[in-house]
């Protein structure tokens, strides 16, 4: 794997989470998920000027990261990779996304254990491997204290936080974002 081959990978994955970051946290914002103080509000989108290029280097960082693990794990995969099973994984994320933002559920706890399982389904669906799967836990762990952080120190809030600070289906998008990013990122390694 050369040089040239990992920057274009990288730049591809950034350009792909800085999109994603731009499209879903409008969607986030517009439907008061997620509130900034008018001050940190850039005109971009009507986005924080922070969170697309995070966005982008943490898909960088995801994308270049399952590759690696899968090949220094020995780790088979279930089933042939190929573009029509990315988009069909990225379309999921979406439908996750939207879900958490637009779907009224009766209480917190019913669309959290909605996406946990509409989650695991994306990774069962589209990865199967442990090292996925592991990954997943650890990015959703990981932004999730992240996203704590951000909040506890007013960078940003949520309208109706119902888990130390943050929404309690939040990890379950980081979860299902990683799995996608890992998938766009094994598909990158094998044509690229």
């Amino acid at each position: 794997m050369g040089v040239k081959s990992l920057i274009a990978r990288g730049s591809v994955l950034f350009s792909i989470g800085v999109f994603f970051a731009l499209v879903l946290n409008l969607l986030q914002i517009q439907r008061q998920v997620t509130v900034f103080p008018p001050e940190v509000l850039a005109s971009l989108f009507s986005s924080a000027w922070w969170i697309p290029p995070s966005c982008g280097t943490a898909a960088a960082v995801i994308g270049l990261l399952y590759p690696c693990l899968d090949e220094k794990l020995g780790e088979e995969l279930m089933y042939k990779r190929e573009w029509s099973s990315v988009m069909r994984c990225v379309a999921v994320f979406v439908g996750i996304n939207h879900a958490s933002a637009k779907i009224d559920f009766a209480n917190n706890i019913q669309l959290s254990v909605s996406l946990a399982a509409m989650s695991i389904g994306l990774w069962w669906l589209f990865d199967r491997s442990r090292s996925g799967f592991g990954l997943g836990v650890g990015i959703a762990v990981l932004a999730t204290f992240v996203t704590q952080l951000l909040v506890y120190n007013d960078v940003y809030r949520y309208t109706e936080p119902d888990f130390l600070f943050v929404r309690s289906w939040l990890p379950c998008v980081f979860f299902s974002g990683g799995v996608t990013m890992g998938n766009i990122g094994r598909q990158l390694a094998t044509t690229v």
